[in-house]
């Protein structure tokens, strides 16, 4: 099995909603395991005038190779009528594969580690919180020291709901998982 990262994001209509539906169809995947869900942040957006976001991340197991596991997310967001009609515009439902093993890959269709990974708090936050050891495989810079560098000059983000309260049904199935493994 693999370990991958993923985040999440919302700013059109139930935000809170498509968020736990993505969830949900991650882990309901055969080829993958939520291993940890972070807590829920609001943030400014990046782009065009725009509602504020809420940003997750959720750490995985997986079968799936990353290009695999990126048509899943991209399906993810076609059930939940992601629409790119905009750069970095608003959206239901927005998942990217930030790492998958730590593994270096640059195509047209996936870039890992994720470009923005080190530049954006909405990214870092919910990060440190499902992989506080994890380190940039390319700079070898960690989450805490990348949140230090950017945190003066980083938009605010703010923690509106801890990882068991946002999205306790699918925390309460991992614990399960768990408890019988």
């Amino acid at each position: 099995m693999s370990s991958a990262l993923i985040g999440l994001g919302s700013n059109l209509g139930d935000r809170i909603h498509y968020l736990r539906r993505a969830c949900e169809q991650l882990d309901t995947h055969p080829a993958v395991h939520v291993v940890a869900v972070s807590s829920l942040y609001e943030t400014p957006p990046v782009g065009p005038p725009q509602g504020t976001y809420l940003n997750a991340c959720v750490r995985i197991e997986t079968s799936l190779s990353p290009f695999g596991l990126l048509r899943l997310c991209q399906g993810i967001e076609r059930a939940g009528k992601r629409k790119r009609t905009v750069h970095w515009g608003p959206r239901t439902i927005d998942l990217d594969l930030l790492d998958f093993d730590g593994r270096v890959i640059d195509t047209p269709q996936l870039r890992l580690p994720h470009p923005g990974i080190v530049d954006r708090m909405f990214v870092l936050g919910p990060l440190a919180d499902v992989a506080p050891e994890w380190r940039h495989p390319v700079t070898g810079l960690s989450v805490s020291d990348a949140i230090a560098c950017i945190r003066p000059t980083s938009e605010p983000i703010a923690v509106v709901a801890l990882a068991n309260n946002w999205c306790r049904i699918r925390t309460k199935t991992i614990v399960d998982r768990l408890s019988m493994e």
